[in-house]
């Protein structure tokens, strides 16, 4: 008998919660105790009157996994929502990252050609250094983030996957 493996996949999950203390905690919580990992996590109050949040989680797993990670979730009391974006339709995600990279000369110039490529602005320099920030895809700061590791990177800040469904109603 042959038994496969089942492939994991990326999935980039939306939760709404009440916005009240420990909420990330359990929800973090729950991820650890059953050995699930978390590749990214953002949180952000997205009510005027500071009663909602939203995070945003990526994380990694075979289907039956995710199904199970997303019942759970859905079981927490202060969770009103929670969508797979991954499955639900087309989406936009993005993610913010700041680049700090070292360099003069050659490598300096080198540094501005490839930002302008990526569209990463400048928000930070001096003589021996840049802090670029880049926002885009996961995929497209690693690449940046690639290409500055050759040019002499020092660090880097990044924010984590946010994400929204298309179209005119909300998730």
């Amino acid at each position: 008998m042959h038994i496969t493996e089942e492939q994991s996949e990326r999935h980039v999950l939306s939760l709404t919660v009440a916005n009240e203390a420990g909420i990330l905690a359990r929800i973090a919580g729950m991820f650890t105790a059953r050995g699930y990992n978390i590749e990214s996590l953002t949180v952000a109050d997205i009510t005027q009157d500071h009663s909602i949040s939203r995070i945003t989680i990526v994380t990694n797993g075979p289907p039956r996994v995710i199904d199970q990670i997303i019942a759970q979730l859905d079981r927490l009391v202060p969770v009103h929502r929670v969508v797979d974006l991954t499955e639900a339709g087309p989406y936009v995600e993005r993610e913010l990252a700041l680049v700090k990279v070292a360099g003069t000369g050659d490598h300096r110039i080198e540094a501005l050609r490839l930002a302008e490529v990526f569209r990463a602005k400048v928000v930070d320099t001096t003589i021996e250094s840049f802090i670029f920030e880049i926002t885009g895809t996961t995929e497209k700061i690693d690449t940046f983030v690639g290409l500055m590791r050759q040019i002499g990177l020092v660090e880097i800040g990044r924010t984590g996957v946010v994400g929204l469904i298309r179209g005119k109603d909300p998730i």
